[in-house]
């Protein structure tokens, strides 16, 4: 990791957040998750703002769930984002090649296929709670670009960044389109996710899941620059600890040329990939602040 500018007092927590983490990822797996119930514990009574995000995230896309199931899922979800911190970080110290034989892959046809066709693959994911995990795992059986929002904080964000780059072939920050579509026109995997509330600004409205959402619309602008092929992809866990990585193709009539169309497809097909596995899905996010009126209360 480069360290210009990083010994400055200010960041010296940030190095004790670092080191614990990496200390967390040296440990066998069993005591990672057994650390990972632990924490949850704590982030449960020191996070209550963020449990609640995820609450009434789950009460608005599945209000067929009761209230003792829904806080059961929230649980869920709470551990698994905790868990998915040493996940990612895992990805970023140890050799992607010791999940080779945890991971079973479907649908590689239709990426290899995709890359045959020489437009470059615009592969669109989910944010899941293993996130850089899934990222490593998709570098097994390609060499992907990944699509990033930098951090806050420079330290962690270069922590990540050098992270990332012992899997990826690259990574583009979100907001540099002109660098996404040369990946796409070098013929170039780029792994994107659509499902983030960014704001109105270069969005539509689209159920999500039901409900509401602001999504972007660069997922149809880029496929056009290049008529480079869509791929969705979902990355999850199952209860013995093995992965699932599964490619499939982009939702028929996509792209239809209306930009509300198209994100309604892509919502669609992002709840595919979701339903597979809904409670390692990155509901701590606020996926629907934004509404055609202003900031919605939905979260107060």
């Amino acid at each position: 990791m480069t360290q210009n500018n990083f010994k400055a007092p200010r960041y010296w927590p940030t190095w004790l957040v670092i080191g614990l983490f990496n200390l967390w990822s040296a440990l066998p797996w069993s005591w990672q998750y057994k650390i990972a119930q632990g924490l949850t514990v704590i982030f449960n009574l020191l996070a209550k703002r963020r449990r609640h995000i995820v609450s009434v995230n789950l009460k608005l896309c599945f209000p067929q769930w009761d209230d003792a199931t829904r806080e059961s899922k929230t649980d869920q979800v709470m551990f698994n984002s905790t868990l998915g911190i040493v996940e990612s970080i895992n990805a970023y110290r140890h050799p992607v090649e010791s999940y080779r034989d945890r991971l079973h892959v479907s649908g590689l046809d239709i990426l290899n296929q995709a890359k045959a066709e020489g437009r470059g693959v615009l592969l669109l994911g989910a944010h899941y709670s293993h996130l850089d995990l899934g990222g490593a795992l998709v570098s097994l059986v390609c060499d992907p670009y990944a699509i990033y929002r930098p951090n806050n904080n420079p330290l962690l964000d270069q922590y990540i960044i050098d992270g990332r780059m012992t899997f990826m072939k690259g990574v583009i920050k979100r907001t540099d389109m002109r660098g996404i579509i040369k990946a796409l026109k070098r013929n170039e995997v780029v792994w994107y996710p659509p499902d983030q509330d960014y704001g109105k600004q270069h969005a539509v409205f689209a159920p999500f899941f039901g409900v509401n959402a602001a999504t972007i619309t660069a997922t149809t602008r880029l496929v056009k620059f290049n008529q480079s092929t869509v791929v969705m992809m979902s990355c999850y866990r199952d209860d013995s600890g093995e992965y699932h990585l599964e490619f499939s193709q982009a939702p028929a009539g996509f792209p239809s040329g209306d930009d509300t169309t198209d994100a309604q497809l892509i919502n669609k097909a992002l709840e595919q990939c979701i339903n597979k596995a809904p409670t390692q899905y990155m509901w701590t996010h606020r996926r629907f602040k934004t509404q055609p009126d202003g900031r919605a209360k939905l979260y107060q």
